[in-house]
């Protein structure tokens, strides 16, 4: 890198901020993806290929976080779980938009968690679902399998078969994963 010879600049290395919290701390394979500013703590378990992007918040200090293979937690993002009572469980091939928040869930296989939406204490957001930028799923809920939930709070809008989205979850989980890629070189 060519340094410029003119002005003050600062250079400094960052390190993501991967923390061990009451005697557990976060296991997370090599072949996944930590951005340099993102922040993870306590007992989160991640699968394959996952990524975690810039200012992203995982908090497993209060209850466990267990996220399976092709987990994407984008920009911004929280995950935390609620002390003693529901952890928060992460299936596969899950995108969790910018500035999303999950809270004490469980998000099954094949989802998205739309940019900004908040997912909250012992809710289940079923398998191949949307939860859609900017919604509130408010606690207890079920997100039903194949369907999109919007608004606030959320409730169910359409099948995702009756939609434009048909693929799209699939198709940014992958691309998550290639970003990633990129971001490793």
């Amino acid at each position: 890198m060519k340094v410029p010879t003119k002005g003050l600049f600062l250079f400094y290395i960052l390190m993501a901020l991967i923390k061990q919290v009451r005697g557990k701390a976060p296991q997370i394979p090599a072949d996944c993806y930590v951005a340099e500013n993102a922040t993870i703590v306590g007992e989160v378990t991640f699968g394959a290929s996952c990524s975690v992007w810039y200012n992203a918040v995982i908090r497993g200090d209060v209850h466990y976080i267990k996220m399976g293979d092709k987990v994407n937690v984008q920009d911004g993002a929280i995950i935390h779980c609620t002390y003693e009572k529901h952890p928060t469980t992460i299936g596969n091939n899950v995108s969790i938009g910018h500035k999303a928040i999950v809270h004490g869930c469980t998000i099954q296989d094949n989802v998205l968690i739309g940019m900004g939406a908040i997912v909250m204490d012992n809710c289940v957001i079923e398998s191949n679902s949307i939860v859609a930028a900017g919604a509130i799923v408010t606690q207890n809920t079920v997100v039903e399998s194949g369907s999109i939930y919007a608004g606030i709070p959320a409730r169910k809008v359409k099948d995702i078969d009756q939609s434009s989205f048909k693929g799209e979850i699939a198709r940014i989980s992958e691309n998550y994963v290639m970003y990633a890629s990129w971001n490793k070189e």
